[in-house]
């Protein structure tokens, strides 16, 4: 896992949540919002689109901001400790 630095508070390095994200496509009915069908992975009709989100999002544990791992790592390394 690489080094995180928080690009809103910018000084919390080691306090984080790492949030696992995992997608369900689901149908839902429109009017009570019940799930009508599960689809497995890859078996979404052609009007669902698949998730294409990243699988890792990471929360600021000193002021709670919520972005991708990406972010996080990127100001980082932008940022090295000497």
């Amino acid at each position: 896992m690489p080094a995180y630095l928080c690009p809103s508070c910018k000084t919390n390095r080691s306090r984080f949540n790492i949030i696992e994200q995992h997608p369900k496509a689901v149908k839902m009915d429109p009017r009570s919002g019940d799930v009508v069908q599960e689809y497995g992975p890859g078996e979404q009709d052609a009007f669902h689109a698949a998730y294409q989100g990243p699988a890792l999002r990471v929360q600021c544990g000193a002021c709670g901001l919520v972005e991708d791992e990406k972010t996080f790592a990127a100001f980082a390394e932008h940022n090295q400790l000497n």
